[in-house]
């Protein structure tokens, strides 16, 4: 999500000013923000309290903008306090669910969510699972518009990745496959790790990435075997995308992955657990393949079946690159957040103008 906000920001019109309120700190993620994006650090300690909520629509009262975009379960704070701050014209998206509620069936977060939508003028949701989320089982009392993330075709895009194999100390000629994604237990990378194991049983030279970092890397770190490589989080991602021949992802639920639009971009065919908006990129049999989350026979199987068949990573490698291109565009990204937030701000006006 801190990604897709970056690209957006970093694309946006010119007549959009962007202002970043972290609750906590700024991450790994500001160094792609543009240069001179404001970012407020509320550094907020763990929990909940009024006290926060108070700060926060100090705040958000200073700022005045005109619309306040609040993002997940932790921007709900965000909606409250811009109510404090008498801010009316607020728009709220859902980009996937964290791995403390990975279902979005919490029943207290579901009524919460209810509640506060009656302060929110429209809803984004990134997509369809998502969308149908927010109106069969919260009952949002606002517009639901889907937009798909976009990703730049100019930065991940097909080209022999020969440069990051040798520094990487990996043959020209092994079986790489990859996985990009923070290291909590929503991605599920045990089940990646185990099929893998499976699959080095049988192809012994075959290689695997892992990029990001997190809260589960010991764990993971201590169940990885041979021919596992933990690169930690990156500044040349789209360098190691070309690397692989195969990108995975595992995750028990998904909102619209960004990693996925980048690795097709990159030219890669794509193994991905069948759920949230995984299906929605991932063209089963097209652009790569499907299989059922947390089931390690079922990936290990398809892991096997591209790695003997060169032919069959470069058709839905490029399959995958066409559709990228065509469906997923930056462009049609920005414009479609920019027309949302400018319909909610002529509400403003007109709201004045009463």
């Amino acid at each position: 999500m801190e990604k897709g906000v970056a690209t957006l920001i970093g694309n946006a019109s010119a007549n959009f000013e962007h202002i970043i309120i972290c609750l906590t700190n700024s991450g790994n993620m500001a160094r792609l923000l543009p240069p001179g994006t404001e970012i407020i650090e509320l550094k907020k300690s763990p929990g909940n309290s009024a006290q926060f909520l108070w700060r926060l629509s100090r705040t958000l009262r200073r700022v005045n903008p005109d619309v306040v975009h609040t993002r997940n379960w932790a921007g709900t704070d965000g909606i409250i306090a811009a109510r404090l701050a008498g801010i009316r014209f607020i728009v709220h998206s859902e980009h996937g669910f964290g791995s403390e509620n990975p279902t979005g069936m919490n029943s207290r977060r579901i009524w919460l969510h209810w509640w506060l939508s009656r302060w929110v003028k429209e809803y984004i949701c990134v997509s369809t699972p998502l969308k149908k989320w927010l109106i069969e089982q919260v009952g949002v009392r606002r517009p639901v518009t889907q937009i798909y993330n976009g990703v730049d075709t100019e930065v991940y895009r097909s080209d022999p990745g020969m440069r990051m194999r040798r520094k990487l100390g990996i043959s020209q000629k092994a079986f790489v496959i990859g996985i990009v994604a923070s290291l909590n237990a929503i991605k599920d990378h045990p089940t990646l790790i185990r099929a893998f194991n499976v699959l080095r049983q049988q192809e012994p030279e075959s290689i695997m990435l892992i990029v990001g970092d997190g809260p589960e890397r010991s764990k993971l770190e201590s169940l990885a075997g041979p021919g596992v490589f933990f690169l930690g989080n990156r500044e040349d991602v789209p360098e190691v995308m070309r690397a692989l021949d195969v990108f995975v992802l595992s995750s028990i639920n998904e909102g619209i992955s960004n990693t996925i639009l980048e690795a097709m971009a990159t030219g890669l065919p794509v193994v991905a657990s069948n759920v949230g908006g995984n299906p929605e990129l991932t063209v089963d049999g097209v652009t790569g393949r499907l299989f059922p989350s947390g089931d390690i026979e079922a990936l290990a199987s398809e892991l096997l079946a591209y790695s003997k068949s060169s032919g069959l990573r470069l058709r839905h490698g490029s399959q995958g690159g066409d559709r990228a291109v065509a469906h997923f565009s930056i462009k049609a990204m920005v414009e479609s957040y920019e027309t949302v937030w400018e319909r909610v701000a002529q509400r403003k006006k007109r709201f004045y103008w009463k």
